[in-house]
């Protein structure tokens, strides 16, 4: 599902929520799972298990000229159920856009995942001539959760 400012995909995994959320809070394997190609790797980030966290990932995309870092700031965290962060150049505070995870359980080895990319509070206009989201497209959500199953399913 998509709208004008976000993109909502969903999947079905075949493993409980907690194996599912032990892969998607560890910024170690967020590579493995990147649908879009662009996390290189982790910078060496703790596990993450509360709000206010904040992880740093090595990234490499064209329209940033290649490598280049992201801060992500932990806006949303309910152990097996939710986690979500809000990205940002490293050493910038977010400008508006984030990224959510979001696990319901479907008997007990199963999760429904659902991935959304929203970028509704980017409101900083010199950002958005430069900018045109989505940056990330909708296939590129959909390989993420066809990793991730995959990711699950070789723990």
């Amino acid at each position: 599902m998509s709208d004008e400012k976000k993109i909502t995909v969903s999947r079905t995994i075949d493993a409980a929520p907690k194996e599912v959320f032990e892969i998607i809070s560890n910024p170690a394997r967020h590579a493995e799972f990147d649908g879009s190609g662009q996390i290189v790797s982790d910078e060496k980030t703790d596990r993450i298990t509360a709000n206010g966290q904040v992880f740093t990932m090595n990234m490499n995309a064209e329209h940033m000229g290649g490598d280049y870092q992201t801060d992500n700031h932990v806006v949303g965290f309910d152990e097996n159920r939710l986690i979500a962060w809000e990205t940002a150049p490293a050493g910038t505070e977010p400008k508006g856009w984030k990224w959510v995870y979001e696990l319901t359980p479907e008997g007990p080895d199963s999760t429904v995942v659902a991935l959304s990319y929203d970028w509704s509070k980017v409101t900083d206009k010199e950002l958005l001539k430069k900018v045109s989201f989505p940056l990330i497209q909708e296939e590129a959500l959909e390989d993420s959760l066809a990793r991730l199953a995959s990711a699950v399913a070789g723990s």
